[in-house]
């Protein structure tokens, strides 16, 4: 039987150069069937010397220990620092021999800890390798997504696993504590993507001028480096049998070494990207379905590529609400989509029938998704302004994304943490608003999702016409006053948030009331027609019919029970 993982996360990243406004972005989707929707928010803060902070284990909740604090760190709003630096994340586990590495830093620890040290990309890779070597790594296989209003990079990292003893107990020569990682940096212009599958093969090595390893961090910093990497990242690889003793280091890949791809790898992870990437440029991605299918696994495509046209920032909230429309792996389109052509499967994803192991598709959109975001990091803006988390709960599909600006100093009430939870309903909670519409619209997905795509578009363009047009004031007054500038941000924020949650509690309300009971009331200028003004009734409902292939299905299964003899 096929096996996969509980959480599945994805990411798009977008450079500046391949995007219409010239801003870098990053998605994410943060999937867990346990994971709530909710907004996280760390103040800038100084710290006293001597100061230490607690490691706590992002899935878990489990203290690990303590580091040593920094004098003072920045304000971060969810995966966004108040300097425009944005970090995503999917896991794609690796090896798991390679799980259990003794090292201090989760992955969760390594995001939050960078984004609160950091003031750009290249900064950030700094600090995740300091950390690394300090501390040493505890999770599985990771890729990293990590943007500023610049540039834009890719970073996957996976453990070493349980200590190498020899027959006499001793350490193995060449083992060490850690892990083992690369980063390269996405070309301008060109767009790139993860989703639970590690995509980086082959890189540049360090006697070529665009490359350092670890070991020369401090090097990052000049403007030709394009990749970094982990020391002993291939000898390591050779040191496990990862990789032959005897094959050469330029034809070293850190994805077959580290994740091999498989059938799940392709069909359940990697054809996420490809169906973005598709999207992006389908002249030159149509040749790569049947990689995404996993019918040709080596037919792998390449780790980024240049988009047919300018990428905007309402294209990529659509990326994420993708269910493989269009291609051979469409959801709406198969018997399991029901009546209504609903492009969701409920778990477990890998099934059996008569000896045969078969699957569900598993989306970019998904049931199962605490929050998602679109980070935008605007260049030749104050960063307090330029940097926009596009913040959104539940699944992206039927969600709307709000304008969260880095520089707020206090997350709007409908999304901060401890209001409701996975089992404390709140009806104030923007989780909980969202959540009663998907679940609505997944019982008459083809009938009512289209109010809900009308909603989306309505929302989001107007945020991004307001924010456009704020674009003067505010980079004058963050000149000025940047205090009362925060303040204005935090109240705009919290401003749409309100907006959006009260936008989708009519939108809930008006979908009850018209498809009540299975029927479609008529509407004239957009009000339910009524018969009686002293005591209304509404005006007799529509009934739509199955589709045919659904009563022929019916016909097929119990034709003969249910056949109409009074003719």
């Amino acid at each position: 039987m096929l096996s996969l993982r509980v959480t599945a996360c994805t990411n798009f990243i977008i450079t500046k150069g391949a995007s219409a406004d010239g801003s870098c972005m990053v998605s994410y989707a943060a999937d867990s069937h346990t994971l709530y929707g909710e907004l996280y928010f760390y103040p800038a803060a100084n710290h006293p010397a001597g100061s230490f902070r607690d490691i706590i284990e992002w899935d878990t909740g489990e203290r690990l220990g303590q580091i040593p604090e920094i004098p003072h760190t920045y304000s971060v709003v969810g995966n966004m620092n108040e300097h425009q630096l944005a970090i995503g994340e999917t896991t794609y586990g690796g090896r798991e021999e390679l799980w259990h590495t003794p090292g201090l830093i989760d992955y969760g620890s390594l995001i939050y800890i960078t984004l609160q040290r950091a003031k750009n990309a290249r900064e950030a890779i700094k600090v995740i390798s300091e950390l690394l070597d300090a501390y040493g790594y505890r999770s599985e296989g990771e890729s990293f997504s990590i943007v500023d209003p610049n540039e834009a990079w890719i970073f996957e990292i996976i453990g070493k696993g349980a200590e190498m003893k020899d027959a006499k107990g001793k350490t193995v020569k060449g083992w060490t504590n850690g892990a083992v990682w690369v980063a390269r940096r996405i070309p301008d212009g060109y767009i790139c993507g993860h989703a639970n599958q590690a995509r980086i093969s082959t890189f540049p090595l360090r006697d070529g001028k665009t490359s350092i390893t670890n070991k020369e961090i401090d090097k990052i910093f000049l403007p030709d480096i394009e990749t970094v990497y982990a020391h002993d990242v291939i000898t390591f690889a050779r040191l496990k049998g990862y990789y032959a003793k005897d094959a050469s280091d330029a034809d070293f890949s850190f994805r077959d070494a580290y994740n091999p791809i498989n059938f799940e790898g392709a069909r359940f992870c990697d054809a996420r990207v490809w169906m973005a990437f598709y999207r992006c440029n389908p002249g030159l991605m149509a040749k790569y379905e049947d990689y995404a299918r996993g019918d040709n696994l080596s037919n792998n495509f390449p780790l980024w590529i240049k988009p047919d046209k300018k990428v905007s920032v309402q294209d990529v909230m659509q990326l994420m609400r993708d269910h493989y429309e269009g291609s051979t792996m469409d959801m709406t389109k198969d018997l399991g989509a029901g009546p209504y052509a609903c492009p969701y499967r409920w778990r477990p994803m890998t099934w059996k029938y008569d000896g045969k192991d078969y699957i569900h598709e598993r989306a970019t959109a998904t049931q199962q998704t605490g929050f998602s975001f679109v980070a935008q990091c605007r260049p030749n803006l104050p960063d307090i302004f330029g940097g926009i988390l596009w913040f959104g709960v539940d699944d992206a599909g039927s969600n709307c994304y709000m304008p969260m600006f880095c520089g707020i100093n206090k997350v709007p009430y409908e999304l901060q943490e401890g209001n409701g939870s996975m089992v404390d309903y709140s009806p104030t909670a923007a989780y909980w608003k969202f959540t009663k519409v998907s679940q609505l619209v997944y019982t008459r997905y083809n009938d009512m999702i289209k109010h809900v795509n009308a909603k989306q578009n309505e929302l989001e363009s107007g945020f991004v016409s307001e924010i456009k047009k704020m674009e003067a004031k505010i980079s004058d007054l963050c000149k000025k006053d940047p205090a009362q500038a925060r303040q204005m941000l935090t109240d705009y924020s919290a401003t749409c948030a309100k907006k959006v949650c009260s936008e989708w509690d009519r939108l809930f309300e008006y979908l009850l009331v018209k498809y009540n009971d299975g029927n479609v009331k008529k509407e004239k200028d957009g009000k339910f027609l009524k018969t009686n003004a002293e005591k209304p009734q509404c005006e007799s409902p529509e009934h739509p019919e199955y589709p045919e292939f659904w009563y022929k299905m019916i016909v097929d299964d119990c034709g003969k029970n249910i056949q109409n003899k009074s003719e």
